[in-house]
């Protein structure tokens, strides 16, 4: 019974906040990675984007109005990396709030000899457990001329959301079993050290620098570089794209 309700729902859903055919069309041809999908991925990312939309909330800031195709290009690119794990990774929040443009957050921190320090950090996006998420729409749209630099802000964001869904950001989704994790923790230490020593010796990576801050930015952005640019994560940390392909059950350098 249970089962035929959600089925029901669903179907509902698919119904009410069906994507018009151009609209999809315009949004897969603006961003590269999404085109190179095959009819089957593009199928299933169609019909995940759609209840994507029909459960999240979107609210523009500083006077921006979220139209539909902005609407629609966000949920296209975070349903990406939950193509094949299914929506429920994306359910402890709802709203997701979209400025024009970076913001400039305050922040505050205390070392550990009790010294309070301020300053301002400047994002292009935040993910936060429990939400809601934060966009630059700038961002989002620069995304669709940045595979060369495998950049992408809402996979960055969402594959924060992933890491936190067992309430750590740790670079360690959640996963079945002890083994597992540490599996997983030797493969991204490993890889994380790699990395890092390649950019301390200034040499040019597929990963941003950025990745360098620690193992919840080196999963972000190693997620970025998987979707968008997978040939090239592949042929400079095979591993770790080995490592990535077993989690999100998807081999996009094969597409």
């Amino acid at each position: 019974m249970l089962a035929a309700w959600r089925r029901l729902r669903e179907a509902r859903a698919l119904r009410r906040h069906a994507i018009p055919d151009a609209l999809w069309q315009r949004t897969l041809a603006r961003y590269d990675f999404l085109a190179r999908r095959d009819a089957d991925d593009a199928e299933q990312l169609r019909r995940l984007a759609t209840l994507f939309l029909a459960c999240k909330e979107f609210a523009g800031a500083q006077g921006l109005t979220v139209t539909d195709e902005m609407a629609v290009a966000i949920a296209a690119q975070a349903c990406v990396p939950v193509l094949k794990l299914g929506l429920a990774w994306y359910d402890r929040f709802v709203g997701i709030v979209v400025h024009p443009d970076e913001v400039s957050v305050p922040r505050e921190v205390t070392d550990d000899a009790g010294v309070v320090h301020r300053y301002t950090e400047v994002l292009a996006g935040e993910a936060m457990d429990g939400g809601p998420m934060m966009l630059s729409w700038r961002d989002v749209q620069a995304a669709g001329a940045a595979d060369d630099w495998a950049y992408n802000v809402v996979i960055h964001e969402f594959a924060h959301i992933i890491d936190l869904r067992d309430g750590l950001s740790d670079g360690i989704p959640p996963l079945a079993g002890a083994r597992a994790r540490e599996t997983w923790s030797a493969v991204l230490d490993d890889e994380f050290e790699h990395f890092c020593r390649a950019v301390d010796a200034g040499r040019d990576t597929v990963l941003d620098p950025y990745a360098a801050q620690g193992h919840d930015e080196f999963f972000a952005v190693a997620s970025e570089a998987f979707f968008v640019a997978p040939r090239d994560l592949h042929g400079e940390q095979p591993a770790l794209y080995r490592l990535l392909a077993g989690f999100y059950r998807q081999d996009p350098a094969a597409q």
